[in-house]
């Protein structure tokens, strides 16, 4: 009788002492120190991110973690991300935490590129955001090395290009991670250009029909941007530049000589006119190797279903509408031209 009312004494110490053990493992970690960030890769389970916890000194024992989880039907919800917490927080807390996917916000940078920049001005630009060398966002742009999305695109790599990914860099307001490299940053306004184009209903069927290249389109898509300030006309101005191409006429464009210059020039001369190369459209049939900017949707829509008409010139009016005469034969143009003249007066 001694030796059983022993025994039962001796389970109920040991009963006692293992609930103390169980509880006292279950109680926050006393709090001490900063803050502890922690990583939950997508994929972990609930047992391998309560001992991550454990490992970061955030909970005492991740057995005992892992018990709760299961007792309370917890764990199965827990979301990615990186995460701060303290030691001292509770099971709960740290539960809500994890569930709400309350996340560090990570430091970003807001940038936005306006419709119609050059790939050296969206450089610059990057460079000024990311307090980095404008070089080294243009070489990226120019080789295209690294970068995932260029084959999709099919860009061509022509050695007469000045930029290979110049048309490609969506303009578009982007927030991006501080500590983005400039590969991921060009990478995002590639990515970003291939996502707006995909908006456009059947674009790759349109494009086949009009019998062009992806390339060639987009370098129509800049010669509009460049031209055209008033969006109703984009269509039609496309149009203009498709029935000049037809006829096999030279395109004069004055955006396509400015694009040669390190300066832009409120006025070109005859000089300017001159410059030899296969970008200048004073000098050359047809398009140029490829876009003179980076284009907006409305001018890639124009591009692709331009507006019919039998127009070959346009002129721009002097007015302050920024808006354009459109002629038919360059006796007509000429007369559009004297008459923008006087409306300027």
């Amino acid at each position: 009788m001694r030796t059983v009312l022993i025994v039962i004494l001796l389970l109920v110490a040991a009963g006692g002492g293992g609930a103390w053990y169980i509880w006292n493992g279950m109680q926050p970690v006393e709090p001490a120190g900063p803050a502890v960030t922690f990583t939950i890769e997508k994929g972990m389970g609930s047992a391998e991110i309560a001992d991550l916890l454990e490992q970061n000194g955030i909970i005492r024992n991740s057995l005992f973690f892992k018990g709760y989880l299961k007792w309370t039907k917890e764990g199965s919800s827990f979301k990615a991300g990186t995460y701060v917490a303290s030691p001292g927080d509770t099971y709960d807390e740290l539960i809500e935490r994890l569930n709400a996917g309350d996340v560090v916000k990570e430091e970003t940078i807001t940038f936005t590129i306006p419709e119609g920049y050059t790939a050296e001005q969206i450089a610059k630009k990057l460079a000024e955001a990311w307090n980095q060398d404008a070089a080294i966002f243009l070489e990226i742009m120019d080789t295209g090395a690294g970068l995932k999305g260029i084959d999709v695109l099919g860009i061509p790599q022509d050695k007469n290009l000045r930029h290979r990914l110049e048309g490609y860099l969506f303009p578009e307001t982007y927030e991006l991670a501080k500590d983005s490299t400039p590969l991921e940053v060009v990478e995002a306004l590639l990515d970003q250009f291939q996502k707006k184009l995909d908006t456009i209903p059947n674009w790759k069927q349109k494009l086949e029909a009009r019998g062009m290249s992806l390339h060639e389109l987009l370098t129509v898509a800049a010669l509009v941007e460049r031209e055209v300030v008033v969006d109703s006309e984009r269509p039609l101005v496309a149009g203009v530049i498709y029935n000049r191409l037809k006829k096999e006429q030279k395109l004069e464009i004055d955006a396509t000589v400015q694009y040669l210059l390190d300066k832009q020039k409120e006025r070109l001369l005859f000089k300017d006119l001159e410059v030899d190369s296969p970008y200048n459209t004073y000098k050359n049939v047809g398009l140029p190797p490829g876009p003179i900017s980076n284009p907006g949707l409305a001018s890639i829509q124009a591009a692709l279903e331009p507006e019919a008409s039998e127009y070959y010139f346009y002129v721009t009016k002097k007015d302050g509408t920024q808006g354009h005469l459109f002629a038919k034969t360059y006796k007509e143009h000429l007369a559009n031209i004297e008459k923008s003249k006087q409306e300027s007066k």
